[in-house]
């Protein structure tokens, strides 16, 4: 399964590189996520008084192919953040959007895609998770987009296709319990053309 990651990866980004000197260009993201594993809307209103407890960070690189209709494929680096019962559950994670989007007005933007994930590191409290069900998913992105000549700005929401579980012992062996791996976030980015 690694192996078909690096695989995609690579296709996602040769043809980034290769077509940045005629196509818009390539360039740098980052921003912040505000995550909730498993039911995103629920977590909301579990965390009103503390709305940090699910904030997360990612930084990548995208290549722009296109004007008016284009294709945006993008490598990112993410770290999510989710509370359970005031536990806290740490995933680290390769994202690998592939974005085709619309101008629609003026420097307004909607775009939509699927997104390649593949899950690097997951904590829960301080104790490592070794299984999680499936290290490889795939996930919808869609959302909306200001570009002012190099720089732009986008909020999407990020949410996984299928269940994906990881599975931990409790204190002292005692009984195990499941977590829901799928992402579903609120992503706030900030973009620059090289």
């Amino acid at each position: 399964m690694k192996n078909l990651f690096l695989i995609l990866l690579l296709v996602t980004v040769i043809p980034t590189t290769a077509f940045a000197q005629s196509a818009t260009g390539f360039g740098l993201k980052g921003g912040l996520n505000y995550n909730a594993n498993g039911d995103y809307f629920e977590s909301i209103g579990d965390n009103a008084q503390h709305p940090d407890r699910n904030v997360g960070y990612h930084i990548g690189l995208f290549g722009k192919i296109g004007n008016q209709i284009y294709f945006k494929p993008e490598v990112v680096y993410t770290s999510t953040k989710s509370d359970y019962n005031d536990d806290s559950f740490e995933m680290q994670k390769l994202d690998a959007p592939l974005l085709v989007g619309l101008k629609v007005l003026g420097p307004i933007s909607v775009f939509g895609g699927p997104s390649l994930q593949y899950i690097l590191d997951t904590e829960f409290d301080g104790i490592s998770i070794s299984e999680v069900k499936d290290e490889f998913s795939v996930g919808l992105n869609f959302g909306i987009g200001l570009n002012f000549n190099k720089v732009g700005i986008d909020v999407r929401y990020e949410r996984g296709f299928s269940d994906n579980e990881a599975t931990f012992i409790g204190n002292n062996g005692v009984g195990t319990s499941r977590l829901d791996t799928r992402p579903e976030q609120l992503i706030l980015s900030l973009s620059l053309i090289l």
